[in-house]
Protein backbone atom coordinates (compact mmCIF):
# COMPACT_ATOMS: atom_id res chain seq x y z
CA UNK A 1 0.00 0.00 0.00
CA UNK A 2 1.65 3.27 -1.40
CA UNK A 3 1.74 6.10 1.55
CA UNK A 4 -0.45 9.29 1.02
CA UNK A 5 2.74 11.06 0.73
CA UNK A 6 3.98 8.77 -1.90
CA UNK A 7 1.26 8.92 -3.83
CA UNK A 8 1.10 13.18 -4.02
CA UNK A 9 3.58 13.23 -7.06
CA UNK A 10 1.36 11.26 -9.28
CA UNK A 11 -2.29 12.81 -7.71
CA UNK A 12 -0.43 15.86 -8.89
CA UNK A 13 0.44 14.92 -12.50
CA UNK A 14 -3.21 13.34 -12.45
CA UNK A 15 -4.79 16.92 -11.82
CA UNK A 16 -2.16 18.85 -14.42
CA UNK A 17 -3.29 16.24 -17.01
CA UNK A 18 -6.91 16.62 -16.34
CA UNK A 19 -6.50 20.69 -16.30
CA UNK A 20 -4.23 20.44 -19.35
CA UNK A 21 -7.53 18.06 -21.03
CA UNK A 22 -9.92 20.83 -19.46
CA UNK A 23 -7.93 23.48 -21.84
CA UNK A 24 -8.01 21.87 -24.71
CA UNK A 25 -11.30 21.30 -24.70
CA UNK A 26 -12.60 24.56 -23.93
CA UNK A 27 -10.42 26.02 -27.01
CA UNK A 28 -12.40 23.56 -28.59
CA UNK A 29 -15.23 25.79 -27.80
CA UNK A 30 -13.96 28.90 -28.39
CA UNK A 31 -12.56 27.84 -31.85
CA UNK A 32 -16.57 26.93 -32.44
CA UNK A 33 -17.64 30.64 -31.52
CA UNK A 34 -14.46 32.05 -34.23
CA UNK A 35 -15.18 30.40 -36.87
CA UNK A 36 -18.71 29.92 -36.67
CA UNK A 37 -19.31 25.51 -36.55
CA UNK A 38 -22.46 25.27 -34.52
CA UNK A 39 -22.80 21.68 -32.81
CA UNK A 40 -23.15 18.94 -33.87
CA UNK A 41 -21.37 19.73 -37.01
CA UNK A 42 -17.36 18.98 -36.46
CA UNK A 43 -16.07 20.05 -40.07
CA UNK A 44 -15.74 22.89 -42.02
CA UNK A 45 -13.37 25.11 -41.32
CA UNK A 46 -9.43 23.22 -41.03
CA UNK A 47 -8.21 25.85 -38.14
CA UNK A 48 -11.40 24.35 -36.62
CA UNK A 49 -10.94 20.83 -37.07
CA UNK A 50 -7.39 21.11 -36.15
CA UNK A 51 -7.80 22.32 -32.48
CA UNK A 52 -10.81 19.61 -32.35
CA UNK A 53 -8.47 16.77 -33.26
CA UNK A 54 -6.10 18.26 -30.48
CA UNK A 55 -8.61 17.69 -28.28
CA UNK A 56 -10.17 14.24 -29.81
CA UNK A 57 -6.23 12.97 -29.79
CA UNK A 58 -5.48 13.94 -26.05
CA UNK A 59 -8.95 12.08 -24.78
CA UNK A 60 -7.80 9.03 -26.73
CA UNK A 61 -4.12 9.52 -25.10
CA UNK A 62 -5.37 10.25 -21.72
CA UNK A 63 -7.44 6.59 -21.73
CA UNK A 64 -3.95 4.77 -22.13
CA UNK A 65 -1.84 7.52 -20.01
CA UNK A 66 -3.92 7.93 -16.38
CA UNK A 67 -3.42 4.08 -16.11
CA UNK A 68 -0.59 3.52 -16.70
CA UNK A 69 0.81 6.30 -14.90
CA UNK A 70 -0.99 4.91 -11.56
CA UNK A 71 0.12 1.24 -12.68
CA UNK A 72 3.49 2.38 -13.14
CA UNK A 73 3.88 4.56 -9.49
CA UNK A 74 2.20 1.64 -7.73
CA UNK A 75 4.48 -1.47 -8.66
CA UNK A 76 7.77 0.58 -9.68
CA UNK A 77 8.05 4.19 -8.36
CA UNK A 78 5.53 7.43 -7.47
CA UNK A 79 8.54 9.74 -8.21
CA UNK A 80 9.80 7.98 -11.09
CA UNK A 81 5.64 7.80 -12.65
CA UNK A 82 5.33 11.45 -11.99
CA UNK A 83 8.50 12.70 -13.66
CA UNK A 84 7.28 10.42 -16.50
CA UNK A 85 3.92 11.74 -16.65
CA UNK A 86 5.58 15.10 -16.23
CA UNK A 87 7.27 14.56 -19.78
CA UNK A 88 3.92 13.70 -21.13
CA UNK A 89 1.72 16.25 -20.40
CA UNK A 90 4.91 18.60 -21.78
CA UNK A 91 4.37 16.16 -24.97
CA UNK A 92 0.79 16.74 -25.08
CA UNK A 93 1.22 20.35 -24.83
CA UNK A 94 3.69 20.70 -27.50
CA UNK A 95 1.52 18.74 -29.77
CA UNK A 96 -1.56 20.92 -29.33
CA UNK A 97 0.78 23.98 -29.89
CA UNK A 98 2.22 22.25 -32.89
CA UNK A 99 -1.38 21.22 -33.73
CA UNK A 100 -3.04 24.31 -33.92
CA UNK A 101 -0.20 26.12 -36.36
CA UNK A 102 -0.26 23.00 -38.94
CA UNK A 103 -0.79 19.59 -39.05
CA UNK A 104 2.71 18.60 -39.79
CA UNK A 105 3.71 20.36 -36.46
CA UNK A 106 2.31 18.06 -34.54
CA UNK A 107 4.76 14.75 -34.67
CA UNK A 108 7.61 16.29 -31.98
CA UNK A 109 4.85 16.27 -29.21
CA UNK A 110 3.33 13.41 -30.23
CA UNK A 111 6.56 11.28 -30.30
CA UNK A 112 7.33 12.82 -26.88
CA UNK A 113 3.91 11.74 -25.53
CA UNK A 114 3.76 8.29 -27.43
CA UNK A 115 7.09 7.40 -25.88
CA UNK A 116 5.85 8.39 -22.27
CA UNK A 117 3.19 6.32 -22.41
CA UNK A 118 5.37 3.32 -23.94
CA UNK A 119 7.35 3.89 -20.91
CA UNK A 120 5.17 3.73 -18.08
CA UNK A 121 3.45 1.11 -19.54
CA UNK A 122 6.00 -1.36 -20.02
CA UNK A 123 7.08 -0.35 -16.24
CA UNK A 124 4.09 -1.38 -15.14
CA UNK A 125 3.85 -4.54 -16.58
CA UNK A 126 7.51 -5.59 -15.72
CA UNK A 127 6.47 -3.80 -12.45
CA UNK A 128 3.54 -6.57 -12.09
CA UNK A 129 5.31 -9.39 -13.54
CA UNK A 130 8.52 -9.48 -11.48
CA UNK A 131 6.27 -10.19 -8.35
CA UNK A 132 4.18 -12.57 -10.09
CA UNK A 133 7.08 -14.31 -11.37
CA UNK A 134 8.37 -14.33 -7.82
CA UNK A 135 5.53 -16.09 -6.32
CA UNK A 136 4.99 -19.01 -9.19
CA UNK A 137 8.49 -20.29 -8.87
Amino acid sequence: MLKTQAILWPSLITVVSLFMYFIVTINVGRARAKYNIMPPQMTGEQNFERVLRVQQNTVEQIILFLPSLWLFSIFISPLWGAGIGTVWVVGRILFAWGYYQAAEKRTLGFGISSLAIITLLIGALVGILLPLWKIIS
